[in-house]
């Protein structure tokens, strides 16, 4: 089944965010190859596509999981959750309907 996970970011948490990119993209790469991600991005936190020093607001996931259970394991291992980028992570099913 496919799940959202929405995380969002604490206050001036830019620099974590840079630093813990690599490791946070390469759990998505991994997703992607196996062929379990759907999409994924980051939430400027201004509307602007490259917000710079204003940051994000989050981000979004939707992957495939065997369960909502390991769906939040998988969310609580995220790198942005251990450099405390995220300050709550929320995960919940998601039925795709379209396209």
């Amino acid at each position: 089944m496919w799940y959202v996970i929405e995380g969002y970011d604490g206050q001036d948490v830019l620099a974590q965010r840079l630093a813990a990119r690599p490791a946070h993209l390469a759990r998505l790469h991994a997703l992607r190859d196996a062929g379990r991600l759907l999409l994924a991005g980051p939430c400027p936190a201004i509307d602007a596509e490259d917000p710079g020093p204003a940051g994000f607001s989050g981000s979004l996931v939707v992957a495939e999981f065997p369960s909502l259970e390991d769906a939040r394991t998988w969310a609580d291992a995220d790198p942005y959750v251990a450099a405390g980028v995220y300050a709550r992570v929320e995960v919940r099913p998601f039925r795709k309907v379209l396209p």
